[in-house]
């Protein structure tokens, strides 16, 4: 707010002084009194008052209540389980509605984290400013108490007291317009910290409630997820076998088109996959155009939509942001076969399209590696994530969580660039060799496919 000058003229000082001051003390991180006292009596106090004594009783009932909620909801957990039973298409439906919601919590957390550090930057630039200025401010505040507060000399006792009273009126007529400059620009930063205090302070509320959403939302995920693949396992009862089998025969390749060809060939569910791929004719169009109606029949058995006619249709398999594209230097050397994508620690990763799993499992340099026939002689290979959640042979849907990321990079190439973050390989081939994925990627959220 900034300061009258009428205040001034009227001789006493103004009325937000207070305010500013109070503010002033609460930019300090302690107090004059806590600094003074021995380390050992704040520990003791800091024990031992009713407040602190208070707070520790708050926490020992949150967390009791948050106990009681996850107790809760894995109940509920159960009691949904059971009421899907052996219904795939229920089962597929909910798996891709909660893994969009992780997403798009993921998302708001991500614009949330985003949004906090200019205001924290802010904040520390304004706090650190006003320390700065710590001396200068007690001056400007103490020199306007002394212009409001102190009685005028009497004018014709003395000489001298006229000159003084003359001298000092010519002083506050210099000094009073700078003083009111400095303490408008003072009145102006704390406002603005008060107002960055608010504002960081309702976005980590909304940030909290956001992450607790996303440990529920992912909890709830958890299970499904595991009641699918334990559905899957009771239709393919030599699963564990096959995914020993399949990680054996990698390591008797040294190319990802060797692997794609080994699988195919050698392993039983993977062949019966790439198969059933070939076999399967060209969904139906209408009018010439996809038919996105396919996509809300979660019980399909098959891609809902040719791959070759999915262009523009498709969503990123994790939320993260482009560090590598098609044909940029991939940082050893050669030329960049598919797009890098830097994530969160523990993202969510769903299938881009649908598809059947011809490999999941550890691969060369890629870390965990999820290769996807989509038909029509299209492939789709993810890499980099932490732990992958489907099995070979499986057909998965548009948007169907099939992998979680890590915390750091496991793509080689992308550690060579000592990246902090975990990163996301997405490739695609047509026929063996690899395609610009670009155009199969929507423009922007409302028109991509999530299943």
């Amino acid at each position: 707010m900034p300061f009258r000058s009428d205040a001034f003229r009227r001789g006493r000082p103004p009325a937000s002084l207070p305010f500013a001051i109070a503010l002033l003390l609460a930019i300090s991180p302690t107090s004059a009194r806590a600094q003074a006292a021995p380390p050992e009596q704040q520990a003791e106090a800091a024990t031992t008052s009713p407040d602190s004594i208070k707070q520790r009783e708050q926490e020992l009932e949150a967390a009791r209540e948050q106990q009681r909620k996850a107790s809760e909801l894995q109940e509920k957990l159960k009691a949904d389980i059971a009421a899907i039973g052996q219904d795939r298409s229920k089962l597929n439906q909910q798996l891709i509605d909660i893994a969009g919601q992780v997403r798009s919590v993921e998302t708001r957390i991500g614009d949330a984290e985003a949004r906090l550090q200019p205001l924290g930057g802010r904040e520390r630039e304004i706090r650190s400013s006003l320390d700065s200025r710590r001396a200068d401010v007690i001056e400007v505040l103490a020199a306007l108490q002394r212009a409001g507060r102190r009685t005028p000399p009497a004018l014709l006792v003395r000489p001298e007291d006229a000159l003084q009273s003359l001298r000092t009126a010519m002083l506050l007529g210099s000094v009073v317009p700078e003083l009111r400059v400095r303490a408008e620009k003072l009145a102006a930063d704390l406002g603005e910290l008060v107002a960055l205090r608010k504002t960081i302070s309702t976005e980590r509320d909304a940030l909290a409630r956001d992450r607790d959403k996303l440990r529920d939302d992912q909890t709830r995920l958890a299970a499904l997820v595991d009641e699918r693949q334990r559905q899957q396992s009771a239709v393919e009862k030599d699963m564990e076998a096959e995914g020993t089998r399949a990680i054996a025969l990698s390591k008797q390749v040294d190319s990802l088109q060797g692997l794609i060809a080994k699988m195919e060939q050698d392993l039983k569910s993977a062949a019966k996959a790439a198969a059933t791929a070939n076999l399967q004719g060209t969904p139906a169009t209408v009018n010439g155009k996809p038919n996105l109606g396919g996509f809300k029949d979660p019980a399909r058995l098959s891609p809902a939509v040719a791959f070759a006619s999915a262009k523009g249709l498709f969503a990123y398999p994790v939320n993260g942001t482009k560090i590598r594209d098609f044909g940029g230097s991939d940082g050893a050397g050669g030329a960049q076969k598919g797009i890098s994508l830097a994530t969160m620690a523990g993202s969510q990763v769903t299938t881009p399209c649908d598809g059947w799993v011809v490999y999941a499992g550890p691969f060369r340099s890629y870390g965990q590696l999820l290769i996807l026939n989509a038909g029509g002689g299209y492939h789709v290979l993810i890499a980099g994530m932490e732990r992958i959640s489907v099995n070979i042979g499986q057909f998965v849907l548009t948007g169907e969580p099939v992998a979680t990321m890590g915390s750091t990079s496991l793509v080689a190439s992308i550690l060579a660039t000592n990246a902090s973050q975990p990163v996301l390989y997405v490739e695609f081939r047509k026929d063996g060799t690899p395609i610009d994925p670009g155009p199969w990627w929507a423009a922007n959220e409302g028109e991509k496919v999530r299943g």
